[in-house]
């Protein structure tokens, strides 16, 4: 049986508790047993799923929110010192948990699989997720996004596994002690909180030291970031690592992946035997990250087979390549991608599932510093599209930075050959999009932000 509920997380009260990490965690924490409160900006699903289950969750933040008997506030990076709510916090003497701390607690006394890298964590933690869930192992776990099938992030299991996306944008994957630590990919980005890639490494070293004693470290074999890390750990650690990916000298080596719509086919040699199993998302970037899922649970012990065919129960998540749906013969996919890697692995997938018909780009920048920094290759991912419409930036947590816009994007873009277009009115964007779209188009929403919001709209246009 899994733990009950840590010390001190008794009468949690959550400071922006709709966030994606933060209500995984409350909703945990809330089918434990424990009496969860919150805050968050607006109403939402996630608000109303977390009333479900019996948390009190209110709506803009109030000093007077904040019960005088919450045994702990949990926040997470992006709560600001001057939260009304934090204020009272401390004037209460009431402890203050950062969300990865709380989510360490939770992990605690059970087999954790630990999910790290700088994109491809969700759909990977998911796969994990529903794999072991199917095979009813009843994992718990906790996902930055909405599983298409249970619609929800996270989950309390009566299993003795917990699988969760670890998060290095502000290192606070190293305060998880995983069984089995998995890292896609290794490259700079979160420049907020990294000045180089060096930063980067050993941040990334660090996590990797918290695998526990017998415990082993998946990594991609093909990813060149992944592959210093790996050197770096051999050289300084004694802990397993087992490699995956299409290099020849991989552990888990991909013989081959088969493009089959907006699925795929995947067939690994393991142990010296060939595996296939069904992928129900496009590319190459998907089909790897369910590799990775099967190299994890293979390491915790789980017939391989099993876990293969496990995996093809896998639907999706929200945001990751997710069809939002179809009208005048053009269909509407919903993408998060935000980095440029990111970019380029789901453009290049939509192109493969588009074959001869054209692919339409609707994109919204995410964050100032990435803009800043990454701004060029972005634009350079949009060459890929037939034509694109890109959005002023979605600030998220930051403050603008004088003369970084959109524009630093659509340059780079027009100079690497790409139709863009710029639209400052996102309300103006369905029936400009509507009017681009020709029967058999693709079009895909892009961003981290609330460019996602779109795709419904711009259905509403095509069907009208």
């Amino acid at each position: 049986m899994a733990p009950g509920i840590p010390a001190a997380m008794e009468r949690p009260h959550f400071i922006g508790i709709g966030g994606a990490g933060m209500s995984g965690i409350a909703k945990i924490l809330a089918q434990r047993g424990a009496k969860v409160a919150g805050s968050d900006a607006k109403e939402s699903g996630t608000a109303e799923a977390l009333r479900a289950l019996g948390a009190t969750v209110h709506i803009g933040h109030s000093a007077a929110h904040l019960a005088d008997d919450a045994s702990c506030v949990v926040v997470s990076s992006a709560i600001r010192p001057d939260n009304p709510e934090l204020v009272r916090a401390a004037e209460l003497s009431i402890p203050v948990v950062h969300r990865s701390d709380a989510l360490a607690s939770l992990m605690e006394d059970l087999r954790a699989i630990a999910v790290a890298g700088t994109h491809g964590k969700t759909t990977t933690t998911s796969m994990l997720a529903v794999a072991l869930s199917a095979l009813d192992l009843d994992p718990s776990y906790a996902i930055g996004g909405d599983l298409a099938g249970p619609g929800t992030n996270a989950e309390h299991g009566e299993g003795r596994i917990f699988v969760a996306e670890a998060d290095e944008s502000d290192r606070s994957f190293q305060k998880y002690d995983p069984e089995v630590a998995i890292v896609l990919n290794v490259e700079l980005d979160h420049h907020a909180n990294y000045a180089s890639m060096d930063e980067i490494y050993e941040s990334f070293e660090t996590f990797a030291g918290k695998i526990v004693p017998d415990g082993t470290l998946v990594i991609s074999a093909d990813q060149a970031g992944a592959v210093e890390l790996t050197e770096r750990v051999r050289a300084r650690s004694a802990v397993k690592v087992v490699t995956y990916g299409e290099a020849e000298t991989a552990d888990v080596r991909v013989h081959k992946i088969t493009p089959r719509g907006l699925t795929s086919e995947v067939t690994v040699v393991l142990n010296g035997k060939f595996l296939t199993f069904a992928v129900s998302v496009p590319g190459r970037h998907y089909a790897l990250n369910a590799v990775a899922a099967l190299a994890a649970g293979v390491a915790l012990g789980i017939p391989a087979h099993n876990l293969a065919s496990a995996l093809g129960k896998y639907t999706g998540v929200k945001r990751r390549l997710q069809l939002k749906g179809e009208a005048a013969g053009v269909q509407v996919v919903d993408s998060y991608a935000h980095h440029p890697t990111e970019m380029t692995a789901d453009l290049e997938a939509m192109r493969g599932a588009a074959s001869d018909a054209r692919l339409l780009v609707v994109f919204q920048p995410h964050l100032f510093s990435r803009t800043q920094e990454l701004g060029t290759e972005m634009g350079q991912a949009l060459a890929l599209a037939d034509a694109s419409v890109v959005l002023d930036i979605y600030p998220a947590r930051e403050d603008p930075i004088p003369g970084i816009t959109s524009d630093l994007i659509i340059d780079a873009a027009r100079a690497a050959g790409a139709d863009v277009t710029a639209v400052h009115d996102k309300a103006a964007v369905p029936e400009a999009v509507a009017g681009m779209a020709k029967p058999g188009d693709l079009v895909l929403t892009m961003g981290a932000g609330d460019v996602t919001d779109l795709g419904p709209q711009i259905l509403d246009h095509l069907s009208s």
